[in-house]
């Protein structure tokens, strides 16, 4: 069972890591290099989407590496497991103090809304979001590590 909850763990993480790598460094690049208002439309719809869906799973990731932490505590690699929650910690942090209040604003843009500055905003979003997945890869590192 403990080893079900590792692999478990380190799955649902490692999902979570590809989906945020792949909206940093795929979608994000793509949305922005099309015409007119196309980008901030995918974007809003992403903002909107992904806002429904990754609170839980970033809730789901830290409650499941803290189980872990808990059950493992006498297991190898229960120092590595803890770094891990700690990090999923700060990710949620990162994502209720600097995230979340832009994607809140962005999820409401229309074209006959948009503010002047929603370019900053969305790079001021980027710039975090590139931050939080480089801590969720070090999260996700750390339990690929715990499992060996």
């Amino acid at each position: 069972m403990f080893n079900a909850l590792e692999v478990f763990t380190t799955v649902v993480v490692g999902l979570m890591v590809g989906v945020e790598f792949s909206v940093a460094f795929v979608i994000n690049p793509i949305l922005n290099g099309l015409p007119g208002d196309n980008g901030l439309r995918g974007r809003v719809h992403g903002a909107r989407m992904l806002g429904a869906v990754m609170p839980f799973w970033y809730i789901g990731s830290l409650v499941l590496s803290a189980a872990w932490a808990i059950a493992g505590r006498h297991h190898h690699g229960a120092g590595l497991v803890v770094a891990a929650a700690a990090l999923l910690i700060l990710s949620v942090i990162m994502s209720l103090l600097l995230l979340v209040p832009i994607n809140n604003r962005g999820k409401t843009w229309t074209t006959q809304n948009l503010p002047e500055d929603w370019k900053e905003q969305m790079n001021h979003w980027d710039r975090f979001h590139y931050i939080r997945v480089a801590v969720i890869i070090a999260a996700f590192a750390l339990l690929a590590a715990a499992l060996a």
